[in-house]
């Protein structure tokens, strides 16, 4: 059934998302890098194809960029993979770049659209995406290379994707910004730390701050499973020196980019008082902040997500400017 739905729709990735109880009629849905997609009906007995809805029809592909995967060598001679994505109209040649780590950290990036990704090319801004150690999709030796390793190796990983960018040629070296959500905004406030020189300024919209509390302020429906948290994060009780030196609480005093933080007040995993005291630490050493607290749970809506790009965008232009 796949083959003839490829012949149908070719060039694009298809996913089947629904399907009835006699498995007669099917979704199908379709995206590639620079589309949404769309959804379609496929009657499987009759072999024919309907489309229902694009996705977003007031996005055009012709102006979306490319995203093409890239793979290099970590410190210790992994082989990393991940996507690059180029802004249109401009020469491969010292661009500004934005590095996202993503969240899980037991994730991964996926080759598709994604409009955070375009929305930041769409500003000329060329955007890597590293599936580090301890991303999932790579099977499970390179999944458990990444236990115990949030603040060694994953982030000596994401280094290695930067220098790799800039030894190509492609990344301009003094206009590089990391950027992430929740272990990705932890990534980035932990390059911050311990890579000052790397990078231009960074943001953190709902990252960890203190491993810590990410480990004791679990909810209750996780701590069945909290021995396997142990196995992947580390043990608070008894690893407390490893814990000090990664969470980025404790080392304000390295810092020297200016720095973005988007909190949610109540976001149960990321304590907004030490976010407070984070951020504190930092204006007392005039590092220059942008601080957005928002009244929600770590979901935020349509509206605040709005306004957390439109800070980010600005954010972004005013320190990676030529």
């Amino acid at each position: 059934m796949y083959g003839r739905l490829e012949k149908l729709l070719p060039n694009s990735e298809i996913r089947v998302t629904d399907q009835d109880s006699l498995e007669e009629k099917f979704i199908v849905r379709t995206f590639t890098d620079k589309s949404p997609g769309a959804f379609y009906l496929y009657n499987r007995i009759t072999g024919k194809l309907r489309k229902l809805s694009d996705l977003n029809p007031s996005i055009r592909s012709d102006q979306m960029c490319k995203m093409q995967p890239v793979h290099f060598r970590s410190a210790d001679g992994l082989e990393i993979n991940g996507y690059l994505t180029l802004p249109l109209g401009f020469e491969p040649r010292n661009l500004p770049v934005v590095v996202i780590p993503h969240g899980g950290p037991s994730s991964r990036n996926s080759w598709g659209f994604n409009a955070e990704v375009q929305f930041l090319a769409n500003r000329g801004y060329a955007v890597l995406q590293i599936n580090y150690r301890g991303s999932k999709g790579y099977g499970k030796k390179f999944w458990i290379a990444g236990f115990k390793k949030w603040g060694s190796d994953i982030q000596t990983d994401i280094t290695a994707g930067v220098n790799w960018l800039i030894k190509t040629g492609i990344a301009d070296k003094d206009r590089v910004a990391i950027y992430g959500t929740a272990f990705g905004g932890y990534s980035a406030l932990y390059g911050l730390c311990f890579h000052p020189n790397l990078y231009k300024c960074g943001a953190s919209q709902a990252g960890f701050v203190n491993l810590f509390t990410y480990i004791k302020a679990v909810p209750p429906y996780v701590r069945p499973v909290l021995q396997m948290y142990y196995e992947m994060v580390g043990d608070p009780e008894h690893e407390i020196d490893y814990f000090r030196s990664v969470s980025p609480v404790f080392h304000t005093d390295k810092i020297k980019a200016p720095v973005l933080i988007a909190q949610d007040m109540k976001d149960p995993r990321v304590n907004v008082n030490e976010t407070n005291q984070f951020v504190k630490e930092l204006k007392n050493r005039k590092i220059p902040i942008t601080y957005l607290v928002r009244k929600t749970t770590s979901s935020p809506g349509p509206e605040d997500q709005v306004e957390f790009y439109r800070q980010l965008e600005l954010f972004l232009q005013n320190n990676l400017k030529k």
